[in-house]
């Protein structure tokens, strides 16, 4: 799995569009998990307002609830199944009300919430979302549904997303689906199918729609970005065979990168995630190519320990990724880079763990996201392996790798003292309405007194502070890219 966790912690946002006039019914979804669990409400809502759905913030006036879940931890499992209960706490005074769950939950556990608990209505599976007006009819009919059949094709390239609630500024666009990689401690690939790549036209089609409705942000999203490939006849299935697809003309991610940098060299582009197995020197070149490429790379590796990443399947080895990170310190000397890191997986020793710090230390990461192991049933390493590491192991080597990553995010932020850095505006303070809160280029988040700027403005900001997560400012007028 090689996505960001946007909070696991915090109850998923009920997402709100602008009403349709002509839509009777009322559609209350919320959304948990990793950025491409946000997207993909986004082409629900688009599929569902043409069936006379319109989006409520309100629960119990809902005609239609949907919950778009996570599987990747225990953690965001159960935080589902809470809300789950509220729904239908709602349920018995709202009898008319339909519960559906979608996305990698709804596969990964679809008997036990239709037969064995009987706690919703409908179960959709990922790659089913067009499905759902057909589905919808049968539940209003009286019958329980249930599809979470995957796809190898399925890209949702021709839905055009709405955008639900989010900034106006900044937006997911969606490139790949599933994953391949078959990480042995990872769902992904059992809920969210093989890995299939979108036509670049539809998706520079989608940027240029963004960019005309004001939007001057975009992270190209999926589980494994570097994987991007695209043959110019179609999809690997459409050709006869080898022959016929080598004469084909491919594109690669950084063949997109710079197809997506050139058709708006105005807007931010982001990406996330890669792979450090799959991430090659050629996007590494495309970035320091384009001005509007952010110089930051969400790099997981997961563990410091070549043992470890051997029994994770990772595919590469600790000295590998020291390459890589050497690379592209080469040739993009400014870039930021973060980090997703498990402690405590199965047959974890001290010395593995310390072979994670060390690498900590080498890279000294701006941020990072990290976890305890939790063993997820059906995965490779829930088949195989012992979850053998003792609680309280895991519980105090986490703490290390969270300090350490403390100490290099403090490192990183004071780097920017003195200096002057362009800001994306994103939106007020959490702290402070007289603020604005806006990005970097190396995902940092910088705060300013507001002054005449407004949201979606590029500012230069001068730094004269910071905290671990956060640089401190004061605007010295608009970068060129306003």
């Amino acid at each position: 799995m090689e996505e960001k966790i946007i909070d696991e912690n915090k109850q998923g946002e009920a997402l709100v569009l602008e009403p349709q006039q002509q839509n009777a019914r009322k559609l209350y979804i919320e959304s948990y998990g990793c950025q491409m669990n946000f997207s993909d409400s986004e082409i629900v809502a688009s599929i569902l307002a043409k069936e006379g759905f319109n989006t409520t913030q309100q629960l119990d006036e809902a005609d239609l609830v949907l919950v778009n879940t996570c599987s990747i931890r225990d953690k965001a499992e159960q935080t589902v199944r809470k809300r789950l209960e509220k729904y239908n706490a709602v349920k018995r005074t709202n009898p008319k009300m339909k519960v559906g769950v979608l996305g990698c939950m709804a596969e990964r556990l679809k008997s036990k919430f239709l037969e064995e608990e009987k706690i919703v209505d409908m179960v959709v599976g990922p790659d089913a979302y067009k499905d759902l007006p057909n589905l919808i009819e049968e539940v209003e009919a009286g019958r329980d549904v249930v599809n979470v059949i995957l796809s190898k094709e399925e890209t949702y390239g021709d839905v055009s997303p709405v955008r639900l609630g989010g900034n106006g500024v900044t937006a997911f666009v969606s490139i790949t689906r599933g994953c391949d990689n078959m990480c042995t401690f990872c769902v992904v690939p059992f809920t969210r199918g093989r890995e299939r790549s979108r036509d670049p036209q539809s998706i520079v089609a989608e940027v240029n729609d963004l960019a005309e409705k004001g939007y001057k942000e975009i992270t190209l999203l999926g589980q494994n970005v570097d994987s991007y490939l695209w043959y110019g006849g179609g999809l690997k299935k459409d050709f006869k065979n080898a022959t016929d697809m080598q004469k084909a003309t491919a594109t690669n991610f950084a063949g997109l990168l710079d197809l997506v940098a050139t058709a708006q060299p105005k807007m931010r582009i982001r990406f996330s995630t890669s792979n450090p197995q799959d991430m090659t020197e050629d996007v590494l070149h495309s970035m320091a190519k384009h001005r509007n490429i952010c110089n930051y790379i969400h790099l997981p590796v997961q563990s410091g320990s070549t043992r470890i990443l051997k029994e994770m399947n990772r595919q590469h080895t600790r000295e590998e990724y020291f390459e890589l990170i050497d690379k592209v310190r080469e040739i993009i000397p400014n870039c930021a880079i973060s980090q997703d890191m498990i402690a405590g997986f199965p047959t974890e020793t001290e010395q593995d763990h310390q072979d994670t710090l060390t690498l900590m230390e080498y890279v000294k990461y701006d941020f990072g996201f990290m976890f305890m192991y939790s063993e997820r049933p059906g995965t490779m390493a829930a088949r195989k392996l012992e979850d053998d590491v003792p609680e309280a192991v895991k519980k105090r080597r986490l703490t290390e790798i969270v300090n350490l990553q403390q100490q290099h995010s403090a490192y990183r932020t004071k780097q920017f003292l003195g200096k002057t850095v362009e800001v994306l505006i994103e939106k007020e303070s959490k702290k402070s309405d007289k603020e604005w809160s806006g990005r970097t280029e190396q995902n940092t988040v910088a705060v300013f007194p507001k002054e005449h700027y407004k949201v979606g403005d590029f500012v230069n900001v001068k730094i004269n502070d910071c905290t671990t997560a956060t640089l401190i400012g004061e605007a010295v007028g608009y970068s060129e890219n306003n």
